[in-house]
């Protein structure tokens, strides 16, 4: 389970489970990830969820 990240910034891939991680980065700042992975964390269960849904489809 993992989520895919792309702006004009750059672009990043964290795994989801078994725990959160950073998989990927091109061109992303130490200080974007982190208000990234941030973001990941306090929505971790709503993009699960949605993983889910997805890919069960």
């Amino acid at each position: 389970m993992h989520i895919h990240i792309n702006s004009p910034e750059g672009e990043a891939k964290f795994w989801l489970e078994p725990q959160i991680e950073l998989a990927l980065n091109k061109k992303f700042s130490e200080q974007k990830l982190n208000e990234i992975e941030k973001i990941i964390v306090e929505y971790e269960n709503e993009f699960k969820s949605k993983w889910t849904e997805y890919f069960r489809s």
